[in-house]
This record gives structure tokens, sequence and C-alpha cells, in this order.
């Protein structure tokens, strides 16, 4: 049989793959499995993050502790507490992590390529340097990309991840009207909230997360702003938990920080780069249905690419937006986009960065 000829495209797909090897297969079952090898670090989206998904809506406690911050400099040590009890069988594992950081924002070559959004920042996550910069230390509004600071304030507090939230009206009002899948009166537990705020961007599921913080909203606001102290992002600001204010701000190399360190929950990764899922929603008022819905990242949805942390943003002020770890000849790498025109502009800085990483020469 005659043997057609590999398009570009699938060319640079096949690079990417071969250079995750069997990283790209790893599992994602480090709760609830009697192998404590696997890691959380190694996951990269996919059909298994919808599964640990489920799994992690019927767990009593967040699974991730960071034990001291990665900030982006120098050296780290992290370690990861699982507990897990499921049919009379319990897990109670530890991951450590030792990552060294040699390089320092701004030294190594860059990339050569150029971007049409407004601000970017490309960084080699495993030795901290930057490989791509383009106005990445103005702050900017961040639009959604907030939700993974709401995240891992959630995460943080250690809550039952089972406890039932109810959407109250006050969950629909914000900075800017913005539209909605979700009702008042709409039920679902903790887990399945922040699923859908990762996931598909709800406004109001970010909200009802906050409202129900120990000690509140106002209580929960200043948790995003000491978390971001806590990782020295100094462009920083948080004033809502959705990305609907404009003036929750930060700079692209902030960002970045925000993204290394949510790389460090488990369950930001698993339910951030979940491609589908249908939640059952209760509501005693409107009567019960199924919420099928999409992550809001076309590249998750379409899957050519490894992505291990993903989460996309707009309002007016602040542009299309897209955060993303990535992983391409056996490298990490962190990038940020911020303030493009257009969803097409965002999408085609995306890949143009992830098709010059997949060329790009790791000596």
């Amino acid at each position: 049989m005659k043997q057609l000829p590999l398009t570009k495209q699938q060319l640079i797909a096949a690079m990417i793959s071969l250079s995750l090897g069997s990283v790209a297969q790893a599992a994602l079952t480090i709760n609830g499995s009697a192998s404590a090898e696997s890691s959380a670090r190694l996951s990269w989206g996919g059909a298994d993050s919808l599964s640990e998904a489920r799994s992690i809506m019927s767990r009593s406690g967040s699974s991730s502790t960071i034990k001291k911050i990665d900030n982006g400099s120098g050296t780290t040590n992290i370690t990861n507490t699982t507990r897990f009890a499921s049919n009379n069988n319990s897990y109670n594992t530890s991951n450590s992590y030792n990552t060294t950081y040699r390089g320092s924002f701004g030294s190594s070559n860059m990339i050569p390529i150029s971007t049409d959004s407004r601000s970017v920042a490309v960084i080699d996550a495993e030795t901290g340097e930057s490989i791509y910069e383009k106005d990445a230390d103005i702050a900017r509004p961040m639009a959604s990309i907030t939700k993974v600071m709401t995240a891992m304030v959630v995460l943080d507090a250690g809550l039952d991840m089972r406890e039932e939230l109810t959407l109250d009206p006050e969950d629909f009002v914000g900075p800017k009207r913005a539209s909605s899948n979700l009702k008042s009166g709409d039920r679902l537990n903790r887990a399945e909230m922040l699923l859908m705020a990762l996931m598909k961007s709800e406004n109001p599921a970010a909200k009802s997360l906050a409202r129900n913080y120990p000690g509140g909203y106002n209580a929960f606001i200043r948790a995003m702003n000491r978390k971001a102290q806590d990782l020295g992002m100094t462009t920083a600001f948080f004033g809502d938990p959705t990305g609907l204010d404009k003036r929750n701000v930060a700079s692209s190399n902030d960002l970045v920080k925000l993204v290394r360190a949510a790389g460090n929950y488990d369950v930001i990764r698993r339910f951030s780069t979940t491609k589908s899922y249908d939640f059952f929603v209760s509501n005693f008022s409107s009567g019960n249905r199924t919420y099928r819905a999409n992550n809001t990242s076309s590249l998750v949805r379409d899957g050519s690419y490894p992505i291990g942390i993903s989460k996309t943003g707009f309002i007016n002020e602040a542009g299309r937006c897209v955060v993303m770890e990535t992983r391409v000849n056996n490298r990490p790498a962190i990038i940020v986009i911020l303030g493009a025109n257009s969803s097409a502009t965002r999408w085609g800085d995306a890949k143009n960065i992830l098709n010059s990483l997949a060329t790009r020469r790791t000596v």
C-alpha cells in the first residue's frame, strides 16, 4: 500500500508524541491506587482526567497540600499528601518533588517567534528561564484566569468536597453581566462547582465557592490576595473570584508563578484538563436536569497537544486570554497569553508557541 506523505501538522504532532514517550500515558490514579508512585505532575489531560474527576467528587477533602510554596525562583521541595478511603480500603501516601531552577527570567535563548497578543510569557519550567517575553511585566486584566487562584484558595481550606452547595441569586450578580447555563436554586457538591468553574468557567459556581468559604465571601477575597503575595505575584490584585471584575490584574510573568503553583494541586490539573462532563443538577423549584458541559479550551477539547493545566478567560478589558502548562521535547513549559483581540489570535499564538517548542533544541 502506498504511504501518503505526512502533513506539517501531523509531523509536529508526531514529534510531540515521541518527545512525551511514556509520560503521556502516565496513569492518573495516585488517589485510590495501591501504587503511590504515579504522580499527578505527569498528568496531561484526556479521558483519565475525567475518570479522576469523578473519583475526587466522592472524596471527603482536598487531596493536595503544598508544604512549601514554589514561587518560581531557587530550589523548592514540595510534598503532596494523599488520603483516600473507599470500600473499607484506605490509602495514605506522600509524594515529594525536588526541583531545582537553575536559571532566572530573561537569561536564556528566546524561541524565534512573533505573537499578536498584547502580553505573552513562555518559560522553561525545568530551569525557570524565560524563552519568550512580550510586555510580560505589565499588569493587565486577567479575566477568568482568576479562577485558578479561586481553586487554589478553595483547596487550601481542605473543605469537604462532597458538601452540597446551592446557588443563590447573589451568585449571579457581579461587576458585569455574563451568560450562564446555571440557575438560582441549582444544587451541586463543592467538587462539581469547582469542576464547573475550572472546566466550563461558570461564574456563579466560582461565586458560590467563595460565598461558602469559612468566614464568607470577604474572607475569601482576602485569602486570594494573601496567596498572591505568598507566591511573589507583586503586580497581582483580586477583587472577585470570577474574573468579571476588571480590577483583577497581574502581569504575564506573575501568572507564570500562578500556573506553576497550581501545578502542585492534583485536582486543578485534572479538572482544568477535563474535556467534557455531564452534570446532574438538582433544583427543587425548576426540577432536575443534565448539564452537558465542555472545556472552554479548544486545544484541550481537540487533544492534539499535551496540556497539563489550562484556563481561558475573556472580558472586554482583558481581551482573549489563556494560561497553560505543556510538555514538549520532554521539557515542561508554561505559557501565558493575555490581551488577544480575538479567539483566533489567542489560539494562533498558542499553536505558534507550541509548534516552536516542538522544534526547539533542548541540549
